[in-house]
Parts: structure tokens; sequence; C-alpha cells
């Protein structure tokens, strides 16, 4: 018997077109809960805006996010792991420039 949630995915064509968040991340490292942290976290700060936040293993090093394939982080050419605070934002700015993350755009600015 389908319940409520399949009934609202069903109702809702945005699901399909809603970004989609791709963290790949190496497993050789043993970088998994990493990502799986920064998948969490997006998905808590973005609940309603985003299709899907995917975790894919890989090697060599790698940790690379993508918005809809486009790369908003990559470990070697940004120096290392995304602050989850300039994570956020990247995801925001290309997500939706003008939304406040509220405590996130204010930790840390005088005034």
């Amino acid at each position: 018997m389908p319940d409520k949630c399949d009934a609202l995915v069903k109702a809702s064509p945005s699901f399909i077109t809603r970004p989609r968040i791709t963290i790949t991340y190496c497993t050789q490292c043993q970088w998994l809960l990493r990502a799986a942290w920064m998948a969490q976290e997006l998905l808590s700060t973005f609940r309603d805006d985003l299709g899907e936040v995917a975790l894919r293993p890989g090697t060599g090093g790698v940790f690379v996010i993508e918005f809809d394939g486009e790369v908003i982080w990559e470990r070697v050419r940004d120096g290392g792991f995304p602050d989850v605070k300039v994570l956020k934002q990247r995801v925001r700015d290309k997500l939706d420039p003008g939304r406040d993350l509220g405590h996130v755009d204010r930790v840390g600015r005088e005034g």
C-alpha cells in the first residue's frame, strides 16, 4: 500500500528537476565519513531544494564536489577540504544567490 510520501513524490514534478550534488571521495584515504557528513549538512540546509546528494567512491586522493556536473570544490585546486560554511555558501550561490543562510552568513562578520 502506498504511503503519503509516495503520493507527494508523484504529485511533485519539481522532484525531477531539482539539482544534484555529487561528492566524489577517496576510499583509499578513508574519506567516506567526511563526505557523508558534508552530504548530511547539505541535505539539512537545503532539504526542499535539492533533488539528490550522491556519494561516489573514488581513489587517488580525490575529493570533488559537483553541483549539477559543475565542480564547486576540488581538494587539490582549492587547497584542502571545504569548511562547511564555505560549502553551503557555494551551493547557495548556485541554487539561490539571494538566499540568506542565517547564522552561516553572519559568523565572523562584525557589525
